[in-house]
Protein backbone atom coordinates (compact mmCIF):
# COMPACT_ATOMS: atom_id res chain seq x y z
CA UNK A 1 0.00 0.00 0.00
CA UNK A 2 1.64 3.45 -1.04
CA UNK A 3 1.64 6.44 0.87
CA UNK A 4 -1.45 8.24 -0.70
CA UNK A 5 -3.18 4.85 -0.47
CA UNK A 6 -2.61 4.99 3.48
CA UNK A 7 -3.74 8.55 3.54
CA UNK A 8 -7.21 7.81 1.57
CA UNK A 9 -7.61 4.84 3.40
CA UNK A 10 -7.73 5.58 6.64
CA UNK A 11 -8.48 9.78 6.95
CA UNK A 12 -12.36 8.73 7.33
CA UNK A 13 -11.39 6.34 9.98
CA UNK A 14 -8.73 8.38 12.03
CA UNK A 15 -10.04 9.70 15.13
CA UNK A 16 -7.60 12.31 16.90
CA UNK A 17 -8.03 13.13 20.26
CA UNK A 18 -9.50 16.84 21.69
CA UNK A 19 -9.64 18.47 24.75
CA UNK A 20 -11.75 21.66 24.22
CA UNK A 21 -11.95 24.62 27.38
CA UNK A 22 -14.48 27.28 27.47
CA UNK A 23 -16.55 24.78 25.71
CA UNK A 24 -19.71 27.08 25.88
CA UNK A 25 -22.51 25.33 24.34
CA UNK A 26 -20.57 23.24 22.14
CA UNK A 27 -20.31 24.93 18.58
CA UNK A 28 -16.67 24.28 18.56
CA UNK A 29 -16.85 21.12 20.29
CA UNK A 30 -19.74 19.85 17.97
CA UNK A 31 -18.08 20.68 14.72
CA UNK A 32 -14.51 18.80 15.53
CA UNK A 33 -16.61 16.34 16.42
CA UNK A 34 -18.04 15.73 13.04
CA UNK A 35 -14.79 16.45 11.48
CA UNK A 36 -13.83 12.83 13.14
CA UNK A 37 -12.46 14.37 15.94
CA UNK A 38 -12.75 11.62 19.52
CA UNK A 39 -13.95 14.22 22.20
CA UNK A 40 -11.96 13.09 25.30
CA UNK A 41 -13.45 15.75 27.71
CA UNK A 42 -15.10 19.08 27.65
CA UNK A 43 -14.30 21.92 30.50
CA UNK A 44 -17.20 24.87 30.92
CA UNK A 45 -18.31 26.84 34.39
CA UNK A 46 -21.65 28.03 33.17
CA UNK A 47 -24.12 25.78 34.83
CA UNK A 48 -26.83 26.26 32.03
CA UNK A 49 -24.35 25.32 29.00
CA UNK A 50 -23.24 22.33 30.58
CA UNK A 51 -26.66 21.35 31.13
CA UNK A 52 -26.86 21.83 27.55
CA UNK A 53 -23.93 19.89 26.51
CA UNK A 54 -25.29 17.02 29.06
CA UNK A 55 -28.85 16.94 26.85
CA UNK A 56 -27.20 16.43 23.74
CA UNK A 57 -24.06 14.87 24.32
CA UNK A 58 -24.67 12.35 27.86
CA UNK A 59 -20.89 10.29 26.63
CA UNK A 60 -19.06 13.29 26.79
CA UNK A 61 -17.22 13.62 29.90
CA UNK A 62 -17.75 16.98 30.84
CA UNK A 63 -15.43 18.95 33.69
CA UNK A 64 -18.29 21.68 35.05
CA UNK A 65 -15.52 23.75 37.00
CA UNK A 66 -14.02 27.22 36.99
CA UNK A 67 -10.97 27.06 34.39
CA UNK A 68 -8.45 28.84 36.98
CA UNK A 69 -9.16 26.31 39.78
CA UNK A 70 -8.39 23.35 36.92
CA UNK A 71 -5.30 24.87 35.68
CA UNK A 72 -3.59 25.47 39.21
CA UNK A 73 -3.95 21.60 40.19
CA UNK A 74 -3.57 20.30 36.59
CA UNK A 75 -6.14 18.53 34.10
CA UNK A 76 -4.55 15.74 34.44
CA UNK A 77 -6.24 15.20 37.75
CA UNK A 78 -9.71 15.51 36.52
CA UNK A 79 -9.19 12.89 33.01
CA UNK A 80 -6.81 10.05 32.56
CA UNK A 81 -5.62 10.14 28.94
CA UNK A 82 -4.72 6.79 27.82
CA UNK A 83 -2.60 8.11 25.09
CA UNK A 84 -0.88 11.69 24.22
CA UNK A 85 -3.61 14.04 22.99
CA UNK A 86 -3.81 15.21 19.61
CA UNK A 87 -5.91 18.28 20.10
CA UNK A 88 -6.39 21.15 22.98
CA UNK A 89 -9.17 23.54 21.96
CA UNK A 90 -10.74 26.53 23.06
CA UNK A 91 -11.69 30.41 22.82
CA UNK A 92 -10.42 32.14 25.88
CA UNK A 93 -11.60 35.77 26.37
CA UNK A 94 -9.24 38.28 25.42
CA UNK A 95 -8.30 40.43 27.84
CA UNK A 96 -5.08 42.89 28.44
CA UNK A 97 -1.75 42.27 30.42
CA UNK A 98 0.43 44.86 32.04
CA UNK A 99 3.78 45.61 29.85
CA UNK A 100 6.12 47.97 31.81
CA UNK A 101 9.56 46.19 32.05
CA UNK A 102 7.79 42.55 31.13
CA UNK A 103 9.71 39.99 28.97
CA UNK A 104 6.17 39.55 27.36
CA UNK A 105 6.43 35.84 28.61
CA UNK A 106 3.90 33.49 30.52
CA UNK A 107 4.18 34.82 33.86
CA UNK A 108 3.25 38.17 32.62
CA UNK A 109 -0.21 36.55 31.73
CA UNK A 110 -0.96 35.49 35.35
CA UNK A 111 -4.72 36.25 36.46
CA UNK A 112 -5.90 36.09 33.16
CA UNK A 113 -7.57 33.39 31.68
CA UNK A 114 -5.50 32.72 29.29
CA UNK A 115 -2.91 32.13 31.55
CA UNK A 116 -5.11 28.96 32.65
CA UNK A 117 -5.32 28.22 28.47
CA UNK A 118 -1.66 28.14 28.51
CA UNK A 119 -0.61 26.33 31.77
CA UNK A 120 -2.63 23.32 30.40
CA UNK A 121 -1.05 23.78 27.06
CA UNK A 122 1.96 23.39 28.90
CA UNK A 123 1.07 20.71 31.20
CA UNK A 124 -0.90 18.53 28.41
CA UNK A 125 1.51 19.27 25.57
CA UNK A 126 -0.84 17.89 22.31
CA UNK A 127 0.16 17.58 19.25
CA UNK A 128 -2.00 21.04 17.93
CA UNK A 129 -3.66 23.26 19.61
CA UNK A 130 -6.11 25.82 18.10
CA UNK A 131 -7.56 28.71 20.08
CA UNK A 132 -10.37 31.24 18.29
CA UNK A 133 -11.23 34.45 19.53
CA UNK A 134 -12.37 37.62 18.35
CA UNK A 135 -11.37 39.81 15.42
CA UNK A 136 -10.53 42.75 17.74
CA UNK A 137 -7.52 40.43 19.16
CA UNK A 138 -5.50 41.61 16.54
CA UNK A 139 -5.76 45.34 17.26
CA UNK A 140 -6.37 45.05 21.16
CA UNK A 141 -3.74 47.19 22.78
CA UNK A 142 -2.06 48.36 19.50
CA UNK A 143 -1.42 44.33 18.70
CA UNK A 144 0.69 43.83 22.28
CA UNK A 145 -1.87 41.38 23.52
CA UNK A 146 -1.87 39.27 20.73
CA UNK A 147 1.93 39.58 20.51
CA UNK A 148 2.33 38.17 24.37
CA UNK A 149 -0.09 35.36 23.29
CA UNK A 150 2.51 34.33 20.16
CA UNK A 151 5.48 34.76 22.43
CA UNK A 152 3.65 32.44 25.49
CA UNK A 153 3.03 29.71 22.97
CA UNK A 154 6.30 29.79 21.34
CA UNK A 155 8.05 29.47 24.84
CA UNK A 156 6.05 26.72 25.52
CA UNK A 157 6.77 24.84 22.57
CA UNK A 158 4.65 25.66 19.63
CA UNK A 159 5.03 27.11 16.32
CA UNK A 160 2.02 29.12 15.69
CA UNK A 161 -0.19 30.17 12.62
CA UNK A 162 -2.88 32.17 12.78
CA UNK A 163 -5.35 34.08 10.13
CA UNK A 164 -8.49 35.90 10.45
CA UNK A 165 -11.74 33.22 8.79
CA UNK A 166 -15.09 34.72 8.01
CA UNK A 167 -17.88 31.77 8.80
CA UNK A 168 -19.65 32.96 5.65
CA UNK A 169 -16.24 31.29 3.77
CA UNK A 170 -17.71 28.28 5.08
CA UNK A 171 -20.92 26.95 4.93
CA UNK A 172 -22.44 29.83 7.58
CA UNK A 173 -24.63 32.08 6.24
CA UNK A 174 -23.92 34.60 8.42
CA UNK A 175 -20.93 36.99 8.29
CA UNK A 176 -18.66 36.51 11.18
CA UNK A 177 -14.72 37.33 10.92
CA UNK A 178 -13.00 35.31 13.67
CA UNK A 179 -9.22 35.23 14.64
CA UNK A 180 -8.29 31.30 14.01
CA UNK A 181 -4.82 30.68 16.01
CA UNK A 182 -3.03 27.26 15.04
CA UNK A 183 -0.52 25.97 17.03
CA UNK A 184 2.02 22.66 16.33
CA UNK A 185 4.15 21.37 18.59
CA UNK A 186 7.75 21.54 17.48
CA UNK A 187 8.92 18.34 17.52
CA UNK A 188 5.61 17.16 15.64
CA UNK A 189 6.11 20.30 12.77
CA UNK A 190 9.49 18.92 12.22
CA UNK A 191 8.48 15.52 11.79
CA UNK A 192 5.38 16.01 9.05
CA UNK A 193 7.96 18.42 7.66
CA UNK A 194 5.80 21.09 5.99
CA UNK A 195 3.50 23.91 7.32
CA UNK A 196 0.10 23.94 8.29
CA UNK A 197 -2.26 25.44 5.81
CA UNK A 198 -6.03 26.85 6.83
CA UNK A 199 -9.25 25.31 5.06
CA UNK A 200 -9.74 27.48 1.74
CA UNK A 201 -12.68 29.43 1.16
CA UNK A 202 -15.65 27.89 -0.64
CA UNK A 203 -17.04 28.94 -3.24
CA UNK A 204 -20.82 28.96 -2.34
CA UNK A 205 -21.90 31.42 0.11
CA UNK A 206 -24.78 30.66 2.24
CA UNK A 207 -27.74 33.23 2.46
CA UNK A 208 -30.74 33.45 5.20
CA UNK A 209 -33.04 31.90 2.45
CA UNK A 210 -30.95 28.89 1.89
CA UNK A 211 -30.99 28.10 6.10
CA UNK A 212 -34.51 29.43 7.37
CA UNK A 213 -36.90 27.36 5.51
CA UNK A 214 -39.08 25.00 7.71
CA UNK A 215 -37.29 26.13 11.17
CA UNK A 216 -38.87 24.65 14.31
CA UNK A 217 -40.92 26.58 15.99
CA UNK A 218 -38.87 28.41 19.27
CA UNK A 219 -39.44 30.67 21.34
CA UNK A 220 -37.60 33.96 20.61
CA UNK A 221 -37.96 38.07 21.46
CA UNK A 222 -40.32 40.49 20.29
CA UNK A 223 -40.31 44.29 19.23
CA UNK A 224 -42.64 46.90 21.36
CA UNK A 225 -45.56 47.87 19.55
CA UNK A 226 -43.21 51.60 19.05
CA UNK A 227 -40.39 49.49 17.27
CA UNK A 228 -42.67 47.05 15.40
CA UNK A 229 -44.16 51.04 13.58
CA UNK A 230 -40.22 51.72 13.02
CA UNK A 231 -39.35 48.48 11.16
CA UNK A 232 -42.34 48.83 9.44
CA UNK A 233 -41.01 51.55 7.44
CA UNK A 234 -37.84 49.41 6.75
CA UNK A 235 -37.72 47.53 3.74
CA UNK A 236 -35.84 44.01 3.60
CA UNK A 237 -31.97 45.12 3.52
CA UNK A 238 -32.44 48.44 4.97
CA UNK A 239 -31.83 50.15 7.78
CA UNK A 240 -32.59 53.87 9.61
CA UNK A 241 -31.34 55.36 6.96
CA UNK A 242 -34.81 54.29 5.31
CA UNK A 243 -36.61 56.08 7.77
CA UNK A 244 -38.13 59.31 7.38
CA UNK A 245 -35.62 62.01 8.55
CA UNK A 246 -37.84 63.22 11.42
CA UNK A 247 -38.12 59.64 12.68
CA UNK A 248 -34.66 58.66 12.41
CA UNK A 249 -33.58 61.64 14.64
CA UNK A 250 -35.95 60.31 17.36
CA UNK A 251 -34.79 56.94 17.43
CA UNK A 252 -31.06 57.21 17.29
CA UNK A 253 -31.51 60.20 19.49
CA UNK A 254 -27.24 61.32 20.15
CA UNK A 255 -26.02 58.85 17.57
CA UNK A 256 -27.94 60.58 14.79
CA UNK A 257 -24.65 62.90 14.34
CA UNK A 258 -22.07 60.51 15.22
CA UNK A 259 -19.67 59.56 12.03
CA UNK A 260 -19.80 55.80 10.32
CA UNK A 261 -22.56 54.33 8.64
CA UNK A 262 -24.10 53.07 11.99
CA UNK A 263 -26.30 49.79 9.61
CA UNK A 264 -26.99 48.06 12.07
CA UNK A 265 -29.05 50.32 13.67
CA UNK A 266 -32.61 49.61 12.70
CA UNK A 267 -31.64 47.23 10.67
CA UNK A 268 -33.56 44.43 8.66
CA UNK A 269 -32.13 41.51 6.93
CA UNK A 270 -32.94 40.44 3.49
CA UNK A 271 -33.20 37.07 2.42
CA UNK A 272 -31.14 37.33 -0.15
CA UNK A 273 -27.95 38.05 2.11
CA UNK A 274 -25.91 36.34 5.03
CA UNK A 275 -26.39 37.37 8.48
CA UNK A 276 -24.73 39.40 10.54
CA UNK A 277 -22.82 38.66 13.78
CA UNK A 278 -24.90 36.56 15.93
CA UNK A 279 -25.37 38.24 19.01
CA UNK A 280 -26.36 37.25 22.67
CA UNK A 281 -29.00 39.42 22.80
CA UNK A 282 -31.43 39.82 19.73
CA UNK A 283 -32.93 42.88 20.53
CA UNK A 284 -30.85 45.74 21.11
CA UNK A 285 -31.03 49.46 20.00
CA UNK A 286 -27.21 49.51 18.15
CA UNK A 287 -27.29 46.24 16.66
CA UNK A 288 -30.79 45.19 15.51
CA UNK A 289 -31.49 42.51 13.45
CA UNK A 290 -35.27 42.69 12.12
CA UNK A 291 -36.44 39.32 10.70
CA UNK A 292 -36.80 39.96 6.23
CA UNK A 293 -40.82 39.92 6.86
CA UNK A 294 -41.99 39.80 10.27
CA UNK A 295 -41.86 42.57 12.44
CA UNK A 296 -39.42 40.65 15.28
CA UNK A 297 -36.58 39.48 15.92
CA UNK A 298 -34.98 36.14 15.28
CA UNK A 299 -36.47 33.40 17.31
CA UNK A 300 -34.31 30.93 19.18
CA UNK A 301 -33.88 28.13 16.58
CA UNK A 302 -33.20 30.90 13.57
CA UNK A 303 -30.35 31.74 15.07
CA UNK A 304 -29.18 28.60 15.63
CA UNK A 305 -29.99 27.80 12.32
CA UNK A 306 -27.21 30.89 10.95
CA UNK A 307 -25.00 29.11 13.61
CA UNK A 308 -24.90 26.26 11.66
CA UNK A 309 -26.27 23.87 14.44
CA UNK A 310 -28.57 21.11 14.05
CA UNK A 311 -31.82 21.44 14.82
CA UNK A 312 -31.82 18.53 17.12
CA UNK A 313 -29.31 20.40 19.43
CA UNK A 314 -31.25 21.61 22.14
CA UNK A 315 -30.53 24.69 24.50
CA UNK A 316 -31.30 24.24 28.07
CA UNK A 317 -32.06 27.95 29.87
CA UNK A 318 -34.26 30.45 29.79
CA UNK A 319 -34.64 32.04 26.46
CA UNK A 320 -32.24 35.08 27.29
CA UNK A 321 -29.71 32.61 28.30
CA UNK A 322 -30.65 30.28 25.02
CA UNK A 323 -29.96 32.92 23.06
CA UNK A 324 -26.56 34.32 25.15
CA UNK A 325 -25.15 30.37 24.35
CA UNK A 326 -25.55 30.67 20.53
CA UNK A 327 -24.46 34.12 20.34
CA UNK A 328 -21.20 33.25 21.76
CA UNK A 329 -20.73 29.74 20.03
CA UNK A 330 -18.52 29.33 17.79
CA UNK A 331 -20.78 28.17 14.27
CA UNK A 332 -20.45 24.76 14.17
CA UNK A 333 -19.79 24.43 10.26
CA UNK A 334 -16.50 26.66 10.45
CA UNK A 335 -14.90 24.43 13.05
CA UNK A 336 -15.75 21.35 11.08
CA UNK A 337 -13.99 22.56 8.12
CA UNK A 338 -10.90 23.94 10.77
CA UNK A 339 -11.11 20.37 12.05
CA UNK A 340 -10.61 18.71 9.05
CA UNK A 341 -7.72 20.66 7.93
CA UNK A 342 -6.19 19.99 11.63
CA UNK A 343 -7.06 16.35 10.86
CA UNK A 344 -5.55 16.41 7.40
CA UNK A 345 -2.24 18.01 8.77
CA UNK A 346 -1.94 15.09 11.24
CA UNK A 347 -2.40 12.66 9.17
CA UNK A 348 0.88 13.64 8.13
CA UNK A 349 2.26 12.25 11.30
CA UNK A 350 0.65 8.68 10.48
CA UNK A 351 2.34 9.33 7.12
CA UNK A 352 5.62 9.77 8.99
CA UNK A 353 5.12 6.32 10.96
CA UNK A 354 3.85 4.12 7.97
CA UNK A 355 7.19 5.24 5.84
CA UNK A 356 9.30 4.65 9.34
CA UNK A 357 7.49 1.16 9.37
CA UNK A 358 8.04 0.11 5.54
CA UNK A 359 11.88 1.33 6.01
CA UNK A 360 12.18 -0.88 8.86
CA UNK A 361 10.22 -3.94 7.61
CA UNK A 362 12.66 -3.57 4.69
CA UNK A 363 15.36 -4.04 6.80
Amino acid sequence: MSVMQLNCASFESYTPSVIELFAGAGGLALGLALAGFDTKAVLENNKWACATLRKNRPDWYIIEDDILSIADVGISKSIKLDKPLDLLSGGYPCQAFSYAGKKLGLEDTRGTLFYSFAEILKELQPNMFLAENVKGLVSHDKGRTLETMLNVFKEVGYQVYYKILNAIDYEVAQKRERIVIIGVRNDVRAKIGFDYTFPKPLCKKLTLRDVLQNVPDSLGASYNEKKKAIFALIPQGGCWRDLPDEIAREYLAGSYHLGGGKTGIARRMSWDEAGLTVLCSPAQKQTDRCHPDELRPFTVRENARIQSFPDNWEFVGSVAEQYKQIGNAVPVNLAKHIGLSIKQYLMGMQTVRYEHLQLKLHF
